[in-house]
């Protein structure tokens, strides 16, 4: 998993355990429905740190607890 994917898996476990559409979370944190099926789809290289704070937001978490998941924790450093 890379960081892109561990970023789309965090949105999908979060909408699960609150019960919230793609749509719901987008109408919750303000990020664009568009920007939200983006990421989830991989189409979205790299979220800006704004938009995922604004996600937390909208999930009432901060981003300390968006990344702090054993996906995040497994990522290697990506040397370009």
């Amino acid at each position: 998993m890379n960081a892109q994917q561990a970023v789309a898996f965090r949105i999908r476990q979060l909408c699960r355990q609150r019960g919230l559409t793609p749509n719901g979370i987008s109408l919750l944190s303000a990020v664009p429905q568009a920007t939200v099926k983006s990421i989830l789809n991989g189409e979205s290289r790299n979220p800006g740190i704004t938009t995922i704070k604004k996600l937390c937001d909208g999930f009432e978490i901060t981003l300390g607890e968006f990344f702090s998941t054993p996906e995040f924790d497994a990522l290697e450093q990506e040397i370009k």
